[in-house]
């Protein structure tokens, strides 16, 4: 896990987010910003981490990172822009809400819609890395901050809708999920424009 050489010399954001595939919930996102000899054999892709290590490395990550922040666009947004610039959106919010504001991005994935910084008229520079996740620090971390500040609010709202077994899906499409929908319907934090059969 390295610290990216795309930008060198630059305040570098790293942005990923969490939530893309549920059928229910936010999308959710972060920005992370690490000091540039910065380490931590620790970090990896969310998805590779356990819970309970998750949660260690956020307080780990808030302490550190220079900057780190979270966004995350509601399942209205969703249904009006779709999942894809929804996730994009979130991770401006982030990105938006980073001091000191970043000079460039990298981005989890293989597309982005261009963050434009409020007071300039030209995005700021970005390279889309594939798994991105498990190969740059920053990425890394907004993963897990992503993942685990959207995996506390399911956790919350299982509370109230206890019978789609949030708890254990985080609002992912399991088969329990679906057969709950079946039977009591959808909540106002479904996914309108998602397949739920």
């Amino acid at each position: 896990m390295l610290l990216s050489q795309y930008h060198r010399g630059m305040i570098e954001a790293g942005c990923d987010e969490a939530g893309r595939g549920c059928l229910a919930g936010p999308v959710f996102a972060a920005a992370v910003i690490f000091p540039p000899d910065y380490t931590n054999p620790d970090l990896n892709d969310s998805k590779q981490l356990s819970d309970k290590k998750r949660h260690e490395l956020r307080s780990i990550i808030q302490q550190d990172a220079i900057s780190w922040a979270v966004g995350s666009c509601s399942p209205e947004e969703i249904d009006k822009i779709n999942i894809l610039h929804a996730s994009f959106l979130a991770m401006h919010r982030a990105i938006a809400q980073l001091n000191p504001a970043p000079e460039c991005l990298i981005i989890d994935g293989n597309r982005f819609d261009p963050y434009y910084p409020t007071e300039g008229v030209f995005p700021l520079p970005h390279q889309c890395i594939v798994k991105g996740d498990g190969k740059y620090l920053s990425i890394a971390a907004a993963s897990i901050l992503a993942k685990t500040y959207r995996d506390d609010l399911m956790d919350e709202l299982a509370v109230e809708f206890p019978q789609y077994d949030w708890l254990s899906n985080k609002g992912y499409p399991t088969e329990k999920h679906r057969e709950a929908i079946r039977v009591h319907g959808l909540t106002p934090w479904h996914r309108r424009t998602f397949k739920f059969e």
